[in-house]
């Protein structure tokens, strides 16, 4: 309970939800406008808020969603700071504080969800130059490996490298040097192939319930190169999950309650990305919890789905 929405719903007025933002897209993203007129059926406004707007209240609503902050990245310590001031946040702040740091997956792996092989390089864990091949993540140095940093958002600093090829391995150590510089953690991962032919799934739950899945084409076709705008085209379809992955994201939501410490009212939403590995079976590559793209427009009914699970929170909130 709080006061806030006990209020507003003493007083008849209808409730107010704020769909945060950034100031690249005050309006919010097309896919997000979808949830606003379901919503309004149920009563409840929908306010367009940029989340480092001074301007803005927070305490006047009912409930703060966390959509489209996609600018966040390179201030993610001022983001999380933010966080923790807004009253009632969904997903909550402890969520975003875990969750905005990609470190969050070997907690995961330790809880026992199969999770890509991650090699992590902190800052003072350059890789030597002119050293020989060095195994990454137990794997050898053969083959593709895809280089990012632990903190980043729309595949911003990710790149494919060939290691076997001394040209490309000199543009992965570049790479690394370039992140470490800028206090980054590394993620060294193989590149699995299997992606090229089946995608990545993503498997969208709203109020820890399945709502949909799409399919994601491949996106990285070699070395990071830079990005214009927030986040790189994606190629998407609408996908039936297999029971495999509905059964592989059941089991990382469950083990994400407890790493990444979702609180007793659980995740409002969630995206899970799984993608196979080199025998067929799916495993972790992204557990989205902050500010993921929904896909709305790729399924009917999801936009009424999401506004469901948000009237649920906010009956739950009044009750």
């Amino acid at each position: 309970m709080n006061r806030r929405s006990i209020s507003s719903a003493a007083r008849g007025d209808a409730p107010r939800v704020a769909f945060i933002t950034c100031a690249d897209l005050p309006d919010l993203d097309p896919d997000d406008r979808l949830v606003i007129e379901p919503l309004a059926r149920r009563g409840i406004t929908v306010v367009p808020a940029v989340w480092d707007d001074p301007a803005v209240d927070w305490d006047a609503f009912d409930l703060a969603v966390l959509r489209s902050p996609w600018d966040y990245s390179g201030r993610r310590d001022e983001f999380v700071a933010w966080a923790d001031t807004v009253p009632r946040l969904a997903n909550p702040a402890t969520v975003v504080r875990r969750n905005t740091d990609k470190r969050y997956l070997a907690g995961l792996a330790e809880a026992g969800v199969s999770v890509v092989p991650t090699r992590w390089l902190a800052p003072d864990e350059s890789p030597a130059r002119d050293a020989s091949p060095a195994p990454v993540a137990g794997l050898g140095a053969e083959g593709e490996y895809v280089v990012k940093p632990a903190i980043s958002a729309g595949s911003y600093e990710t790149g494919r490298y060939d290691l076997s090829d001394p040209g490309q391995r000199e543009l992965a150590e570049r790479h690394v040097e370039r992140l470490h510089a800028a206090g980054q953690t590394v993620m060294v991962q193989p590149y699995l192939g299997a992606v090229d032919r089946h995608g990545e799934t993503a498997l969208m739950f709203f109020g820890g319930r399945f709502s949909h899945a799409i399919r994601k084409g491949p996106m990285l076709d070699g070395p990071y190169r830079g990005m214009e705008g927030l986040y790189r085209p994606e190629l998407i379809d609408p996908r039936r999950p297999s029971d495999g992955e509905l059964a592989v994201a059941t089991r990382v939501l469950e083990a994400a309650s407890a790493v990444l410490g979702a609180g007793p009212d659980g995740l409002l939403y969630a995206r899970v990305d799984l993608i196979p590995d080199p025998d067929g079976t799916p495993v972790l590559i992204e557990l989205e919890l902050t500010e993921p793209s929904l896909f709305l427009t790729h399924e009917p009914g999801a936009a009424g789905r999401f506004a469901e699970a948000i009237a649920a929170r906010l009956a739950g909130a009044n009750g």
